[in-house]
């Protein structure tokens, strides 16, 4: 697919040809086969990620092995946000298929690869994730549960720090209570992504929560549901705490509630991840 393609595919996503809607009803009725002839789209969007992505590639293609015993199958889409290292090279050298996504945005680049995926569902693993097998099954079974519209999962870092692992423990909580996902590992129907409009691309950060609001919305009125896994949590990296410390965050958390949130609508307020430090 060249980038001409690609870009219609984001514009009907995005809206401008709407796609047509399906309801509950009508997908629990072809809902036996879909079960059984299930395809995942796995979308890593990715910039400058030449350290972390081989890990997460590894543990996203033993995961998809997972997925592929339950007779379902897969593809892994990398989207390549504007990369000046080799990030794109290793992705296809570990078997992906590559795509483009000029603005460094990581709505844009999930958009991105979202618009080439073919699968029933879309899986979004970030680049410096390493999902486990018993992850993805998880998220199966409540595929497989028939009611589910969307999902995310509980995260954890290597051996964090305490004071790390009790702010971890509070998103967890309050990422459950909400049915919030963190960005780090979304599962969503493709074509309920799809009647959403995908990520906001006015948002540089917490652009995941902006989508799981208008997916709860969807889901009430569905009769469908909103899970958040919680028995094999997402390890992901800890590296912006390494690179920024927790102070950086707190100033941008104050600065997002005393702006209103006008802060995430600006690259150069969400700068921790923009300017490229690996």
């Amino acid at each position: 697919m060249n980038q001409t393609e690609i870009q219609y595919c984001r514009s009907i996503m995005l809206g401008i040809d709407a796609p047509v809607k399906r309801s509950f009803p009508e997908a629990r009725e072809n809902g036996d086969m879909l079960k059984s002839a299930m395809k995942i789209s796995l979308v890593v969007p990715a910039f400058n990620e030449e350290r972390l992505l081989p890990g997460s590639l590894g543990s996203i293609r033993a995961a998809m092995a997972g997925l592929e015993r339950l007779g379902w199958t897969s593809e892994l889409i990398v989207c390549d946000n504007n990369s000046t290292d080799r990030t794109a090279e290793i992705a296809k050298a570990a078997g992906a298929r590559v795509v483009f996504e000029p603005v460094n945005q990581i709505s844009r680049a999930r958009n991105t690869g979202a618009a080439c995926a073919g699968g029933d569902w879309i899986f979004f693993v970030d680049a410096d994730s390493t999902p486990s097998v018993e992850l993805f099954l998880e998220a199966a079974d409540s595929i497989r549960a028939g009611r589910c519209l969307a999902g995310g999962s509980a995260i954890a870092y290597e051996d964090p720090h305490p004071g790390v692992a009790l702010a971890i423990g509070i998103w967890n909580a309050v990422g459950r209570l909400n049915k919030w996902a963190a960005g780090s590992f979304i599962f969503c129907e493709a074509a309920a992504f799809r009647e959403t409009g995908g990520f906001s691309e006015e948002l540089y950060a917490s652009e995941e929560i902006d989508l799981f609001r208008r997916l709860k919305r969807m889901a009430r009125r569905d009769r469908r549901t909103i899970v958040i896994l919680h028995r094999h949590p997402l390890r992901t990296s800890d590296r912006k705490l390494q690179l920024y410390g927790w102070r950086e965050f707190f100033r941008f958390m104050v600065k997002t509630v005393v702006s209103r949130g006008r802060t995430l609508r600006s690259r150069e307020d969400c700068f921790t991840w923009y300017d490229g430090r690996r």
